[in-house]
């Protein structure tokens, strides 16, 4: 009996040793594969460049692989390659997030697992992929200014439009549903984006432009379109549609520019003025257009100077009313 004891704990001990031994050799044995590269973050179902995970490696000589998708538990929910021959060199392959069945798999972290056919040898690498399909949330907290002038001269030559992500991502602008501001991606949830009113370096056209805002997550997640409110282009404007007057007499006219001066032509005269009120003289009866010019854009209005009203000589002033007594 004794003797019967000793041999098994004799043959336990030569199975560690023999244990020990393989599992020595494979730390000294060098990796089969080089240079992993797998996708941190994506989602399934953001429609955009990050939907996949991309799998990569080189593979130092020939062999029959079995790459499979493997939770936090180990358990294979995909298998994407079985017992596929490939040469030495870059492997490549991609995950659309789903399981076997085709549904998107739960949130979480995902491992790829490469099975070695020809030498019997299963690793799982160490890189892991991190499904998110989580939409994230943005608000904008204001813009300013609300009228601006994009004609680089460096007075109101854009606006700020000032947000806040709800996780670590990025922003977009939409002006009349047109991206045109692309943010960079951001931790922290505060962010600012800054908009000049330029298309290919050209200035846009004076008018009102609606504003909408774009949340982004590092997984690609997108927010729908929030309103933002809207901003005017605005050069040079003359207020008043129209002006009418007398010749003879002064009138006014309200301008509204970020120009630092303007130009004026109007009934064969021009000038140089600067402020928010242009005070000029008709002096002659008609129909004249006044144009005011600033940084290369210009307004106008039509301004009607009737003829001027005339005293008959000769005539007597009436007499004043007469006083009444009690």
């Amino acid at each position: 009996m004794r003797l019967g004891r000793v041999a098994l704990v004799v043959a336990l001990l030569g199975g560690t040793v023999a244990s020990f031994a393989i599992a020595e050799r494979l730390k000294l044995e060098r990796s089969p594969i080089e240079g992993p590269r797998v996708t941190q973050l994506f989602s399934p179902v953001c429609a955009c460049p990050t939907e996949r995970a991309e799998i990569g490696f080189r593979l130092r000589r020939r062999d029959r692989l079995t790459i499979a998708v493997v939770d936090g538990r180990g358990d294979v929910v995909r298998t994407l390659v079985a017992g596929q021959r490939f040469r030495q060199g870059r492997v490549r392959v991609s995950w659309d997030g789903r399981d076997t069945s085709g549904r998107v798999v739960p949130e979480g972290a995902y491992s790829p697992r490469v099975k070695f056919d020809d030498r019997e040898r299963t690793i799982v690498l160490e890189n892991r992929m991190r499904v998110d399909t989580t939409t994230p949330g943005i608000e904008p907290l204001g813009v300013a200014p609300r009228s601006f002038s994009p004609d680089g001269d460096g007075r109101r030559d854009g606006i700020a439009l000032r947000y806040r992500l709800s996780e670590p991502g990025r922003a977009l602008l939409l002006v009349n549903g047109v991206r045109r501001v692309r943010g960079r991606a951001r931790e922290k949830p505060l962010g600012q984006l800054q908009w000049y009113g330029r298309i290919d370096g050209r200035s846009l056209a004076a008018g009102t432009y609606r504003l909408r805002l774009v949340g982004v997550d590092l997984a690609g997640n997108r927010t729908p379109r929030v309103p933002a409110g809207s901003v005017t282009i605005r050069y040079v404007e003359i207020s008043e549609d129209a002006v009418r007057t007398r010749a003879g007499r002064t009138f006014a006219v309200r301008i509204a520019t970020d120009a630092a001066g303007y130009r004026w032509s109007f009934a064969g005269r021009s000038g140089q003025a600067r402020g928010p009120r242009l005070v000029l003289r008709a002096r002659t009866a008609g129909r004249f257009a006044l144009v005011v010019r600033a940084n290369g854009h210009a307004d106008r209005v039509l301004v009607v100077v009737d003829r001027a009203v005339r005293s008959r000589r000769g005539a007597r002033p009436a007499a004043p009313p007469p006083r009444s007594t009690r």
